[in-house]
């Protein structure tokens, strides 16, 4: 059997904090005659960020602490919300034999469970409350809950306090940016917050140049520079509002630049994050889908955030604006339990506004690509031998909405193509 710590933690570095999680694990251990294993995230944290050390170096700084050994957590964190990374990670960990789990907590472990009751009762585990403390360790211990009815069995959880110097919670954001607004020097106050071997560590690799990690920007800015609305909109949690500002504010030069567009979207810091490591790494909504699809199979997925949910939900708020509700007051009745008598429809046509001397250059079976005029209409591109076509798209009102709530979604995909029907032309859409 293994034993697991810490990994609702990057370790980036590993601080005092968290060589306290590691040495409880240790004790735990040795009692039961298992192994400490980190599960380490690599290439992206768990708030979608480049890390600021690289995973080999947090790797090493983890075994001096008192790991035995590195399990690396990849390809998520770019492409997912902490909602299905957390049921994901913590699926991998049963299944791979963890029986206990350390986590650090500022309240009472008897609150933590009481706080969580209620997101494990309605299986959904995004929306957590900002203002509930340590909402992290809720999502943790709620989901680790909700995965023994899929597995059987679930990790016991040991909470020990949160790490803190002269009363002050240990941050690695605050580290981070200590050393970096010193020079790449390790201040005196960030030191005695490290064990002497992180210490050590993050030396070597800032004297190396591995320190610190970031973006491909130049990728990255390229992409958000050129890229058409339709590639944009196809990428993973950008949505059409987000598209537009983007547009809008080009040409970037820097990263900070593309930020202030998202705040402009609504984006808050942690969304903004993973948007931006999506772009750069190209990731698609069909990518997210299919990828969730799969944990969908495996059970892993909590039914209220599975794929064809989030599509009920948008034809359940679509369907209420005839009964006078708002999207936010339709989605209350919808977590509520309330449905429609009819089934979402996944596929539907829409009509186009076409002129005459574009009829020609139209050939059934065109792959069309949908975006969000600058007006904040739907509209279509289809790419034909004599050049583009454009054309907003004619949808009654409900199935206007919910296209719109579709596309807003950040991560349904949609596809659309050109159909000859009794009528005309029309745009075939299909959705997931």
């Amino acid at each position: 059997m293994n034993f697991l710590i810490g990994i609702s933690a990057d370790f980036d570095p590993v601080h005092k904090g968290h060589a306290s999680l590691i040495g409880k694990a240790r004790e735990v251990a040795d009692e039961k005659g298992e192994e400490v294993v980190i599960y380490l995230n690599k290439g992206y944290s768990a708030n979608h960020a480049p890390f600021f050390a690289s995973f080999e170096a947090r790797s090493r700084m983890a075994l001096e602490a008192g790991a035995d050994r590195i399990v690396p957590i990849e390809g998520l964190h770019h492409r997912l919300t902490m909602a299905y990374t957390v049921p994901i990670r913590i699926a991998m960990m049963i299944q791979d034999g963890v029986t206990d789990y350390v986590d650090a907590a500022e309240v009472n472990p008897t609150k933590i469970k009481n706080y969580a009751r209620g997101f494990i009762k309605r299986g959904i585990f995004s929306g957590i409350p900002r203002n509930l403390p340590n909402r992290n360790v809720i999502r943790w211990y709620a989901v680790n809950e909700f995965l023994y009815q899929r597995f059987n069995r679930k990790m016991k959880f040991h909470f020990i306090p949160e790490g803190k110097v002269n009363g002050e919670k240990i941050s690695g954001r605050e580290i981070r940016r200590e050393i970096l607004e010193n020079n790449l020097q390790i201040p005196r106050s960030v030191a005695k917050l490290l064990p002497e071997s992180t210490v050590t560590i993050l030396e070597e690799e800032i004297e190396q140049g591995n320190i610190p990690g970031t973006r491909n920007t130049e990728v990255l800015l390229k992409r958000l520079n050129t890229s058409s609305r339709h590639y944009l909109l196809n990428i993973a949690h950008l949505n059409a509002e987000a598209v537009e500002h983007i547009v809008q504010g080009r040409w970037y030069q820097a990263e900070n630049q593309v930020w202030a567009s998202l705040r402009q979207a609504g984006y808050g810091p942690v969304l903004s994050r993973l948007a931006l490591s999506a772009v750069e790494e190209d990731v698609t909504r069909r990518e997210v889908y299919e990828l969730l699809k799969g944990y969908e199979k495996d059970g892993i997925i909590p039914p209220d955030q599975t794929m064809d949910r989030v599509i009920e939900r948008a034809w359940f708020v679509s369907s209420m604006g005839k009964e006078g509700l708002t999207s936010s007051e339709a989605h209350k009745k919808f977590l509520e339990g309330a449905r429609t008598r009819d089934k979402p429809e996944y596929s539907f046509d829409a009509g186009l506004h076409l002129r005459s001397f574009e009829l020609s250059a139209l050939e059934e079976g065109m792959k069309a690509h949908l975006y969000v005029d600058k007006r904040g209409n739907l509209a279509c591109e289809l790419k034909t031998s004599r050049g583009k076509v454009k054309s907003p798209l004619k949808l009654p009102g409900k199935l206007a909405t919910y296209l719109r709530l579709l596309v807003d979604s950040q991560i349904i995909p949609l596809q659309a193509q050109l159909v000859k029907r009794k009528r005309g032309w029309r745009i075939k859409l299909t959705v997931g």
